[in-house]
């Protein structure tokens, strides 16, 4: 008869997700896990496997609870601008705030941390802008056609612009102590929308 877990692996997932986007994954060791996670080495590695088998199903967790979002902001009926605008607001208000500027964004974060040495984690964090990137375009190109963005404006330039411009709001905010520069370089930016 087989043995029947001794824990939940969604929450042992959830919380080795918020263990590595406090800490990074280099900071992290599998001590730390064992010991955040209350579970045993063994059981931690016969379910997710090693650290960074854990750290990619984290991140893959991650973007599964954040794509979803973006998706229900940029692709409401009706006016396509001021969602793009909307979404702009909140990463530069969400790279301020203080109880979450310290974890800034686990896909920058590994971005900045993996991708240029580690295959897998590079291929997630372009998967994840790409996703950002796409409905980021789409929202543009809804704009153009409703009227709301000049004729010859370029969705896909925009969007690329404004998927640096997140990703580099996250990690200006993350660094600097200082939440006008996020919100003024947002609010710049936007300014190339009207």
């Amino acid at each position: 008869m087989a043995r029947t877990k001794e824990f939940d692996p969604d929450a042992a997932l959830q919380s080795a997700l918020e263990l590595f986007w406090r800490r990074g994954y280099e900071a992290t060791s599998m001590a730390d896990l064992v010991e955040h996670l209350g579970i045993g080495r063994a059981s931690l590695y016969a379910t997710f496997g090693n650290k960074h088998d854990l750290y990619l199903k984290a991140l893959d967790r991650y973007g599964d609870k954040h794509q979803p979002l973006l998706l229900d902001e940029l692709s409401q009926p009706g006016p396509a601008l001021p969602a793009v605008r909307a979404v702009v607001r909140r990463f530069a208000a969400e790279a301020t705030d203080e109880a979450i500027r310290a974890y800034g964004c686990l896909v920058t974060n590994t971005a900045a941390e993996l991708a240029p040495h580690d295959v897998a984690a590079a291929r997630r964090v372009e998967r994840s802008w790409e996703h950002l990137e796409t409905l980021l375009e789409s929202a543009l190109v809804r704009a153009r056609a409703q009227g709301e963005l000049p004729a010859g404006r370029d969705p896909r330039g925009l969007a690329r612009m404004l998927l640096v411009l997140l990703q580099g709001l996250r990690v200006v905010g993350k660094a600097s102590p200082d939440p006008a520069r996020v919100r003024d370089a947002a609010e710049q930016a936007l300014t190339l929308l009207d």
